[in-house]
This record gives structure tokens, sequence and C-alpha cells, in this order.
């Protein structure tokens, strides 16, 4: 089967003050759907408040990285198809777009 990663940017969550709480429990609600039919490994959001830094193979570290913000899940399907069915599912329950990535075969997992 195929990892996949399913996110979005901070910045996409443009929902009103007032729908967050139903926005929450929609979301929470396919996430416990993906882990009922066992095909979510693991996902949050972001800590926006900590930030990012880049570390080098010699072990130096540098603030300058790319923006990585948001949330996301990593789902383990057998089919994109199923893969692209999950994301919209997410982002019917977020009122986001989800970006779907799949991960490269990985032969030591």
């Amino acid at each position: 089967m195929t990892k996949y990663l399913i996110s979005f940017p901070s910045c996409a969550m443009q929902i009103a003050d007032e729908d967050r709480p139903q926005v929450s429990a929609d979301a929470h609600a396919v996430i416990r759907e993906a882990k009922g039919a066992g095909v979510y490994v693991f996902g949050g959001g972001i800590d926006e408040d900590i930030a990012p830094v880049l570390v080098t193979a010699d072990g130096t570290i540098s603030a300058e990285t790319t923006h990585l913000d948001g949330g996301f899940c990593v789902l383990e399907v057998p089919t994109r198809a199923e893969a692209e069915r999950w994301a919209a599912r997410i982002a019917a329950a977020c009122r986001t777009p989800q970006e779907l990535r799949q991960f490269g075969y990985d032969p030591e997992s």
C-alpha cells in the first residue's frame, strides 16, 4: 500500500469564528473514520509558534527554511483514487482544498 500526505496551509482556513466548532467536529469525525477504516497513519497541525530550522549534514542550524504551516495527515491506502476520495472528504470537513502528495516507495518499510 502507498502512503499519501493530505495537507493544507493555514492561510487556506478562511473560516468564520462561529463556524470553527462545527468545522473542528467535522474534521475530527473524518479522521476518526480514517482510523476506523485502518488507513490513518498519523497527522496533526504544524505548531506555528515554534520557528522551523534547517539542519545540515554537519549539524549546522540555520533559520533559513521554506515556510510550512497548516495541518496534515498521512493515510496509507491501496490506490490513488482512494486517497483522492479521502482528500475530498477531508476538504469538505475542513471547508478548504487539500493538497495530495504521494510518498515514494521505501523498500525498507
